[in-house]
């Protein structure tokens, strides 16, 4: 089964609700850690993850994961260590790598690409790659049964939103909010908010919509699957979780991921 496979099934086995994504930030706060956060995260109700490849300049993320991934370069972490993170991760889950684009063009796209393959991860998010300069890394990605998910926004145009949605492959990641990751504190308009952007993502597209950035709590989440996502994810909440808890960071997370599988029972 290809990696564009799995995630097509994770989203069909949610049986009628929204699936849950919780992001984890590779190497955060080291390795081992990140390790038993992700099987904590499954073990939880995720239905999919997203790992976060620590970089010293990642544009898309918020303070809270910005400083997670300074934390762990400083510890040590390495691309390496994170594609050996997927790997271990796996077989247990779908895993879609979040990086940036750099990382995948210094070493080639089919050599990046292969080597995630490899890992049995399932798909690719490039926040900072644009839609013009995407070929390359999209043919790697269909070589290897691997699903490019691209990334949408409020401020989309309904022409390119109708572009990037016809490229989409596993899921169109659809940003709630203009900026960077983060926890908000949720309007009154919060509902209709989610329900604009994803009326607008779904229309443009063929794969499930999920909705990420600024969702952070298990009524945030609900609404989010009310107004219509396929999928809803979860970052920085659970980036803070891990670091507000040193002694067990994987039982805190895990924690928080209940809480939220549950808001989409």
């Amino acid at each position: 089964m290809t990696g564009v496979e799995r995630i097509a099934d994770a989203f069909a086995n949610a049986s009628g609700r929204a699936a849950l994504m919780p992001y984890l930030m590779g190497g955060y706060p080291t390795l081992r850690d990140s390790l038993r956060i992700g099987e904590a995260c499954v073990h939880a109700g995720a239905d999919l993850l997203e790992l976060g490849m620590p970089y010293s300049d990642p544009l898309a993320d918020g303070p809270v994961i910005h400083a997670a991934g300074t934390r762990a370069l400083a510890a040590g972490a390495n691309v390496a260590g994170v594609l050996e993170l997927a790997r271990g991760l796996a077989p247990s889950v779908p895993v879609v790598l979040m990086c940036y684009a750099n990382m995948v063009i210094a070493p080639g796209a089919e050599v990046f690409i292969a080597r995630l393959a490899q890992t049995g991860a399932c798909g690719l998010i490039v926040p900072d790659l644009p839609l013009e300069e995407s070929a390359e890394i999209r043919a790697a990605c269909e070589a290897h049964g691997l699903a490019l998910v691209p990334l949408v926004a409020p401020t989309t145009t309904p022409e390119r939103m109708a572009a990037i949605g016809e490229q989409a492959r596993g899921f169109l990641y659809t940003v709630s909010v203009v900026g960077t990751t983060g926890e908000r504190v949720a309007p009154l308009s919060l509902s209709e908010r989610f329900r604009e952007i994803l009326a607008r993502a779904r229309v443009s597209t063929e794969v499930p919509v999920a909705l990420g950035f600024g969702i952070s709590t298990p009524e945030q989440a609900r609404t989010a699957a009310e107004a219509g996502a396929d999928g809803v994810i979860v970052g920085t909440r659970l980036v803070r979780a891990a670091g507000d808890a040193p002694e067990d960071p994987a039982g805190a997370v895990g924690e928080v991921v209940a809480e939220l599988a549950a808001s989409l029972r």
